[in-house]
């Protein structure tokens, strides 16, 4: 089985995290579901440039320097998994891909799921977003 490398980031401030309401897409993994940022890494690539890549594309900000926190397999994707502090607030972030973006509470994620103001309703977390997420505040 061939794997799929992906780059994601856990970006945090003020004691919460940023993610994501993935698109309401069916052809993609974890639709209308919260995730952390990120993306694939493309040919040649290292996982913390695409990672840097992904954030610039995806939300028009990179952090200074991020931090390898783990690498997650599930089935046939490999995440490779970076932290680093959200220097920016949330409002001057700009949202190029997915339906929503929020800072959510170690409660929220706890809960596996969180309201979204653009969709309307309370959305569930992508399980291995949420896995990741749980070992990460375990942690700190």
């Amino acid at each position: 089985m061939t794997k799929i490398h992906v780059a994601i980031a856990i970006l945090y401030r003020d004691g919460k995290f940023l993610c994501q309401l993935r698109d309401d897409i069916p052809n993609i993994r974890y639709p209308g579901c919260w995730a952390l940022f990120g993306g694939h890494l493309e040919p040649g690539e290292t996982a913390e440039a695409a990672l840097l890549r992904e954030l610039s594309e995806e939300i028009a900000w990179v952090p200074a320097n991020v931090s390898f926190f783990c690498c997650d397999v599930e089935g046939d994707v490999v995440r490779h998994v970076f932290h680093s502090q959200l220097s920016a607030d949330v409002k001057d972030l700009v949202l190029h891909e997915g339906w929503d973006m929020k800072l959510l509470t170690a409660e929220d994620i706890r809960a596996g799921k969180c309201y979204s103001q653009k969709s309307g309703d309370v959305r569930p977390f992508g399980i291995p977003h949420q896995r990741i997420l749980l070992n990460f505040i375990e942690s700190i």
